[in-house]
């Protein structure tokens, strides 16, 4: 197929590959691979467009994941479960649901593919382990000379290590095995608060619940603090809201009014201000209890920009409120709540939170908002502190200054050396951040 074109999610970055295949077996994968070896060229799996960078962009031939989905295989005694590495998350949750099992955590968007969210390094907040990457127990993967390997802590264990974060840079994953559990229900506390008392409480909101999300309204000293607490409740126990609930502040409350408000505030930025205190004000509190994958995950249908940093958990306030400093200085009108969550340290080597406990601050605008001057003005305050961009949202930064924030950064290169010597898997945006 000729003629295609590629566009993430945002509507930020696109292509238009020369050549589009869906391949539906690892072998097929392989072929795809080993043929643009033999003619010099590049090739892509693309997931659904759910970074906000040009990470999975293709630059000749585009794979579509859609032939690669569904689970695998079920191991109740090592409590794992491999699916195919084009499956989203969304099916896959639904999938664990049917066999009383869950993932121990995730993001808010379930719409990416399962090798698209491990690969950019996808993360939820707080639990023992907030990034996908660092639930996987197992991963195969083809390499830049067509090669297949199975990888786990017992087999090809240095390239399991580098590989659970591996930026599509150093081959195309074909399956993906995670550490489960059993399913469980969380206990959901959603609340309004003043940008002191969010401040204030924040480490004790962390230390008594296992999932914390603060979101602040800039312009505004207003916050909705979301905790979510594992309880003992049976599966068959749990306490969704309502029809009519969910549907009021899930679908009206935070997309569609908050739609309205945001497309009124790009065609009026004078207004934003005000919009945002009656969108902070337009969520009430709530209470309920639900399966976690229904709890941990959003309905996001306002679509955005984003730039996200990990910062050291132990600054990670200071930092906010020197991000908050430079917006209330400036002219800009941010019509986007800033999102702040956490993770414990984790050992995956290409992991925002590798080797320390994190903070992270996302920033975002509407998808039709020009980006630059927000992000490009607290960006600095970000790199000052230590930060850490998430490998999927906007951000600056290039190899140069990368290497030095990842320990293991000249390891992963050496290891992309070996695997796809030809750069089989390379793209200008790659090429910025990894180098040649």
């Amino acid at each position: 197929m000729r003629g295609h074109l590629w566009r993430n999610w945002s509507g930020l970055e696109e292509a238009v590959p020369r050549h589009v295949a869906t391949p539906a077996s690892v072998e097929e994968v392989v072929a795809a691979v080993r043929r643009a070896r033999a003619d010099g060229r590049t090739v892509k799996m693309t997931g659904t467009g759910h970074s906000f960078t040009a990470i999975g962009a293709p630059e000749h031939t585009l794979l579509r994941p859609d032939g690669l989905t569904g689970v695998l295989a079920v191991d109740r005694e090592a409590m794992t479960v491999t699916a195919r590495a084009g499956t989203p998350l969304k099916d896959l949750n639904l999938a664990l649901e049917r066999l009383g099992l869950s993932l121990h955590n995730m993001g808010d968007i379930a719409e990416q593919t399962l090798a698209g969210a491990t690969s950019t390094g996808t993360h939820g907040t707080g639990g023992t382990a907030a990034g996908l990457a660092a639930q996987l127990a197992g991963l195969e993967i083809v390499t830049g000379t067509g090669e297949v390997l199975r990888a786990s802590a017992a087999e090809n264990a240095d390239v399991f290590d580098l590989a659970r974060v591996g930026l599509g840079a150093l081959g195309i994953l074909t399956s993906l095995t995670f550490h489960v559990e059993p399913l469980f229900v969380l206990e959901a506390h959603e609340e309004p608060m003043t940008w002191d008392r969010g401040l204030a409480s924040f480490d004790e909101m962390v230390a008594e619940a296992h999932h914390v999300d603060l979101y602040w309204f800039p312009h505004t000293d207003r916050m909705v603090a979301k905790q979510n607490v594992r309880t003992d409740l049976d599966p068959g126990e749990q306490r969704p809201p309502s029809r009519a609930a969910a549907w009021w502040e899930d679908e009206l409350v935070s997309n569609t009014l908050f739609g309205g408000l945001c497309r009124l505030g790009e065609r009026a930025p004078a207004l934003v201000p005000g919009i945002n205190r009656v969108a902070a004000r337009a969520l009430s509190e709530r209470r309920y209890s639900d399966l976690a994958h229904r709890v941990l995950v959003s309905p996001r249908r306002v679509r955005f920009r984003e730039m996200e940093y990990a910062v050291p958990r132990e600054v990670g306030l200071d930092v906010l409120r020197e991000c908050r400093r430079v917006i209330d200085a400036s002219d800009w009108r941010i019509a986007f709540p800033v999102e702040v969550r956490t993770a414990r340290a984790d050992d995956v080597p290409l992991s925002t939170a590798h080797g320390r406990d994190t903070l992270y601050l996302a920033f975002h605008v509407p998808a039709g908002t020009d980006h630059r001057a927000y992000f490009g003005g607290v960006e600095p305050v970000l790199r000052a502190a230590g930060g850490r961009p998430h490998w999927g949202k906007i951000h600056t930064r290039t190899a140069a200054d990368l290497t030095p924030a990842y320990d293991r950064f000249g390891d992963f290169l050496a290891l992309r050396d070996r695997l796809d010597p030809d750069r089989v898997f390379a793209n200008d945006h790659l090429r910025r951040v990894l180098g040649d």
